[in-house]
């Protein structure tokens, strides 16, 4: 998808302030059950397609409103995905101006993931 260049300037303003963390330790995290929560923040349409296994789904448009229901715990760590690591950085930056201490981005999101060829499960 071609991004429209102020949304790649927010983005880019955005990213000093995030973390960031590869597909592969994803994986690994992943792979020995490590107490994270993997979040989408595509939208739905997105998800029904295909998503990281073990993820939930807080779509862009309503992870701010939502999230402290679904995690009250503004310690635990949480990784946040997308389809490319764009949304997911906008996201965490303001997961992180709410208050959560331990948000990542996971770069470079399903696309990424795919390249890796890692599944994606419905």
């Amino acid at each position: 998808m071609q991004h429209n260049n102020n949304f790649l300037t927010l983005v880019e303003e955005c990213r000093p302030y995030v973390k960031e963390i590869d597909v592969d330790t994803v994986k690994q995290k992943l792979e020995n059950n490590n107490n994270f929560t993997l979040i989408d923040v595509r939208e739905d349409h997105e998800w029904a397609q295909g998503h990281v296994p073990n993820a939930i789904h807080l779509a862009r448009g309503i992870i701010e409103r939502d999230i402290e229901q679904t995690i009250p715990d503004k310690n635990h760590e949480i990784i946040l995905y997308c389809g490319g690591g764009y949304r997911s950085i906008l996201s965490a930056y303001n997961l992180q101006k709410m208050g959560y201490l331990n948000v990542t981005s996971m770069a470079g999101g399903v696309r990424d993931w795919l390249n890796s060829n890692y599944k994606l499960v419905i």
